[in-house]
């Protein structure tokens, strides 16, 4: 039972440092996440969804320190209890969002590992397993420094996972697992090659045939049937090839113009998902960003889910006049983790990324 307690406290404790670790580089990202879960469609529970923020800093902080705490001993009995009851909240989660097909992707790993709904579950289940095994083999677990360095330990998790998460919520993430990531290419994170497999579907055809209603299964055509048809259903057998960028543009009211600025060698892009909730003191940057960026030779534009009402007061409540362009908020989002960024394209390749924190330190 020792070694198999050893086993676990280290696997268990390694796991949740990680796990917690990737969402604390990206708690914003892990927020969205949680608004998901909250929203009408999933859990119901609407009222959270202004706290996201708030509980996903303090979720993933709890999950890295518990992992840490668990690795050097530290208050054993309260550690295993709180993982325990967190394991088992996470389990009940990935249960509904798989059972009832509500949540693609669960956010255990943020961007850096994209989960299924039942690759979720499996994987709650299993670290299930190896808690119950702690929880049973607590007296095992025992502090690995003594007392008073076990503390300090402890302490200096807690505080430095809190500044970390403060740290890339006031700039960016450390390491970005995105696909607009510095040095990827947005038009090629958005193509699907030639031999990338197609999705399949089954469909299910219902027709009247002789006063009796029947079901006839096809892949995609129209059944040959003398009956009257009624109704078909498609069911998604296997899912094709998505690329890494699938759901972004740069649209105007009359066109389509990502190709063109995606062609753009030298473009900045101000990418603010919602102008309405814009962070005033980087709207008041934009002024000579705009002005450095001209003199300097670069094409600046804007883009945003907001509406034209919006795009107007922007401008002259700012006094600036480059064109904001629309594009889905969701894309925006995870496009940067600011509102405003700000990105430098070469042709579709993302040259620097910046927080409105760090505008100043754009280099052009």
């Amino acid at each position: 039972m020792r070694v198999l307690v050893a086993i676990s406290r280290i696997f268990v404790g390694v796991l949740f440092i990680i796990s917690g670790f990737i969402k604390l580089n990206d708690p914003l990202g892990f927020s969205y996440k949680l608004q998901e879960y909250f929203s009408a469609d999933v859990l119901n529970i609407e009222f959270l969804i202004p706290y996201a923020l708030g509980i996903s800093i303090l979720v993933v902080v709890f999950e890295v320190v518990l992992g840490v705490f668990l690795l050097i001993g530290y208050m054993p009995k309260f550690t295993v209890w709180s993982l325990l009851l967190m394991i088992v909240f996470f389990t009940f989660l990935t249960f509904y969002s798989a059972y009832f097909d509500k949540v693609k992707d669960c956010g255990c790993f943020g961007d850096a590992l994209k989960l299924t709904p039942w690759e979720s579950f499996t994987k709650d289940l299993v670290l299930l397993i190896f808690i119950l095994i702690l929880f049973v083999g607590v007296k095992y677990i025992h502090p690995v420094f003594g007392k008073l360095q076990t503390s300090i330990f402890a302490l200096l998790s807690f505080i430095l996972s809190l500044w970390f998460g403060f740290h890339v919520l006031e700039h960016l993430p450390a390491i970005d697992f995105r696909a607009y990531k510095i040095g990827a290419n947005i038009s090629e994170g958005m193509s699907i090659p030639d031999d990338a497999p197609k999705p399949i579907q089954e469909y299910s055809w219902t027709f009247n045939i002789n006063g009796e209603e029947k079901v006839i299964k096809t892949n995609g055509s129209y059944p040959s049937v003398d009956g009257d048809f009624i109704s078909v259903e498609t069911k998604v057998i296997q899912e094709g090839y998505q690329p890494p960028i699938y759901d972004f543009s740069i649209e105007s009211a009359e066109e389509d113009l990502t190709a063109q600025f995606l062609n753009e060698e030298k473009l900045i892009v101000v990418v603010s998902y919602s102008l309405e909730k814009i962070e005033k003191n980087g709207a008041l940057k934009l002024k000579s960003l705009q002005d450095e960026a001209r003199k300097k030779g670069y094409k600046i534009i804007g883009l945003t889910a907001s509406g034209e009402t919006a795009k107007q007061r922007m401008k002259q409540t700012y006094n600036i006049d480059f064109e904001f362009y629309l594009c889905d908020e969701k894309a925006l989002k995870t496009v940067v983790r600011s509102n405003p960024g700000v990105l430098e394209l070469d042709k579709g390749t993302v040259m620097q990324k910046v927080h409105w924190n760090d505008i100043e330190d754009l280099k052009l």
